[in-house]
């Protein structure tokens, strides 16, 4: 029998590197996609030999989301049992200093991207029995944070679309699930801090939040087919978050309010 398959976009570092790792150690066939093709070969040698396949893409590329899963799903026999998209970037500062670049930037990368991958995706999720997917979101889409405007925006726009197909694909037996987990520390953080002499980390760490640790986030992706809810919650912060947005609605946004009181 051929072994499991899954393809992870966003696989050169971050998460995207640990979930590869958790799944490999599993004895799954590993699809690595990234425009950074240094990255790429880096986490390859984290994985043990003839396990991973890499691809350098950009995932608003259609074209190059059509040729990179016909050239993975002739490497896996033609199964697909999980789809990872999990590339993004991080843009943060008030809307009003956000440039049309950086605007352009994140909706291409962090939501048309995600869009592309599930469009190309369906046809071999659908065709590979119990297959998954998982769109990678944030607790920015428990409740938008002051600051993070754009980022929370996409986000949210993420969670959507992912509770919309968690419908639409359910007659085809394709689970999906949406992962929102807190901070990670990892090299996003440094891009995330505009108009300020700290970085992203810094200003959380300051703020006494908590950074989830990357192999507790790849532990969540494996079992996310096995949970029944679509939201998958990772770390003290965002099920704090999630808990506010419930229950204290009024005192989150007193909160987030009070950053540029």
């Amino acid at each position: 029998m051929a072994a499991k398959a899954i393809f992870i976009t966003g696989g050169g570092s971050g998460i995207g590197q640990a979930v590869a790792k958790h799944f490999a150690a599993q004895g799954w066939l590993v699809g690595l996609a990234d425009v950074n093709a240094a990255g790429l070969e880096e986490t390859r040698a984290m994985l043990p030999a003839g396990m991973a396949t890499t691809h350098v893409m950009d995932v608003r590329d259609r074209a190059a989301w059509a040729s990179a899963l016909a050239e993975f799903t002739k490497a896996s026999g033609g199964r697909l049992d999980f789809l990872f998209n999990n590339a993004g970037i991080a843009v943060g500062g008030l809307l009003a200093n956000n440039t049309d670049q950086e605007v352009d930037n994140i909706v291409g990368i962090n939501l048309v991207g995600v869009i592309n991958g599930a469009r190309a995706a369906y046809p071999y999720l659908k065709a590979t029995p119990s297959s998954c997917l998982v769109n990678t979101a944030s607790a920015a889409a428990i409740y938008g944070g002051a600051g993070l405007s754009l980022y929370a925006a996409v986000k949210f726009a993420v969670r959507g679309f992912s509770e919309a197909l968690d419908g639409e694909w359910y007659p085809d037996g394709i689970k999906v699930r949406v992962l929102m987990p807190s901070f990670i520390d990892t090299p996003l953080l440094d891009s995330m801090a505009q108009g300020s002499n700290q970085t992203a980390r810094e200003v959380v760490r300051g703020r006494g939040l908590e950074f989830t640790p990357l192999d507790i986030v790849a532990k969540a992706v494996w079992d996310a087919p096995s949970q029944e809810k679509v939201h998958v919650i990772v770390g003290k912060t965002a099920k704090q978050m999630a808990f506010a947005q419930r229950w204290m609605p009024g005192a989150l946004r007193k909160q987030m309010r009070a950053k540029f009181g």
